[in-house]
């Protein structure tokens, strides 16, 4: 398939967008693609693109199965739903875990559990110390015990290493405790310098969801991993949920090509490379950051640099930057243009923080904050 022309599939609308990696778009590739795509029926096993897909995954996570799925919320939430029996239970899970955070309450729905959310001792990631802290393996009528343990790599974009999850993944099988890893970023974790392959992280898990559309261009869905009786359960309550896709090889072709042409092809490294230039350019500023840039995002600490967020998110729009509140999050498909453009939004709002300086009248906190998915920490 050829293309003419300046498009969208030629060049990307996300170029100078930096709220998320999931903006990310198709490449090219991924369109032709399309021309051999199976167009078998998923439901029915029958879609050639995705059981080669799943099977070549499968492999490469070293787990004997894998489903695709639409979401990364619906990945986890088979997962879990897959991995417990009958509630009473609980899962415990860093507070800022996507399963507790950002999928809609959907735990407490799918799976009627209760979340222990734990705020890591370190600020960065959870350790077997603040996992004994807060797990519940008491069979005391009270409470919930603890039955999954949900581990998500990256973390705000941050490593959890592998000798850490080591030691919660053999204290869990101790007690009997799943472990579910939201791993929407493995890919990102695993594309550092001597990082662990994606298989020696998903062994320390019972199961494991990854995203394609985070990051690697694909525009739908994930995969979920995990022993054959595992998925061949999240497959029937995938299909309870309304998951069930015929034409799937339309979608799963695409991924084939994410996986292959930006992971394998090391482009997340690309991603890597434009939030170290971003975090430089925001410390030129006088800027600091509220976390270690292990991968593809920088949290600018806006407030410490005297920057309101509604000046920040203004000065973005004037300047035709997309931007997300603190977390700045990098993509292969930036640019170092597209970087060096941000860099002036940086400038002109801090320029504007320090036009107004101690002209600015304290503001006292409203006592409804509204929650915003991209504003946060």
């Amino acid at each position: 398939m050829s293309f003419s022309g300046d498009n969208e599939w030629t060049s990307s609308p996300a170029e100078f967008d930096f709220r998320s990696d999931t903006v990310t778009t198709p490449l090219p590739s991924m369109l032709s693609a399309l021309q051999t795509a199976s167009l078998g029926d998923d439901v029915y096993g029958e879609s050639t693109s995705t059981n080669v897909l799943s099977t070549r995954l499968a492999r490469l996570f070293n787990k004997p199965a894998a489903l695709f799925v639409l979401s990364g919320t619906m990945g986890n939430q088979l997962c879990l739903r897959s991995l417990l029996q009958q509630p009473p239970y609980s899962i415990l899970c860093d507070h800022r875990a996507h399963i507790f955070a950002d999928e809609a309450g959907a735990t407490s729905i799918i799976s009627q559990a209760q979340i222990t959310p734990v705020v890591p001792a370190n600020g960065l990631y959870l350790t077997l110390e603040d996992v004994k802290k807060n797990v519940i393996l008491s069979d005391d009528i009270h409470y919930a015990p603890t039955r999954v343990i949900c581990l998500e790599n990256t973390i705000s974009s941050v490593i959890h290493p592998l000798s850490e999850i080591r030691r919660i993944t053999r204290f869990a099988r101790e007690h009997g405790i799943a472990i579910h890893l939201d791993g929407a970023r493995l890919w990102n974790a695993c594309s550092v310098p001597d990082a662990p392959t994606l298989a020696e992280y998903a062994a320390e898990a019972d199961s494991v969801s990854v995203c394609v559309s985070k990051g690697l261009g694909a525009p739908v869905g994930s995969f979920i991993l995990g022993s054959e009786s595992m998925i061949q359960k999240a497959n029937h309550i995938r299909k309870m949920l309304g998951g069930g896709i015929r034409q799937a090889g339309v979608l799963t072709a695409m991924a084939d090509v994410a996986v292959t042409e930006v992971f394998e092809a090391g482009r997340l490294a690309e991603a890597h490379a434009y939030a170290k230039k971003v975090e430089a350019a925001w410390r030129r500023c006088g800027g600091e950051v509220l976390l270690p840039v292990d991968t593809n995002a920088v949290w600018v600490d806006l407030e410490r640099r005297g920057v309101r967020e509604e000046v920040w998110q203004s000065v973005g729009e004037e300047m035709g930057v997309k931007l997300g509140g603190v977390r700045i999050m990098t993509h292969f498909q930036n640019s170092d243009r597209a970087v060096e453009r941000l860099e002036w939004v940086m400038q002109e709002a801090c320029r504007r923080a320090d036009e107004e300086g101690g002209r600015r009248e304290k503001v006292e906190p409203s006592e409804v904050v509204r929650k915003s998915y991209l504003s946060k920490m």
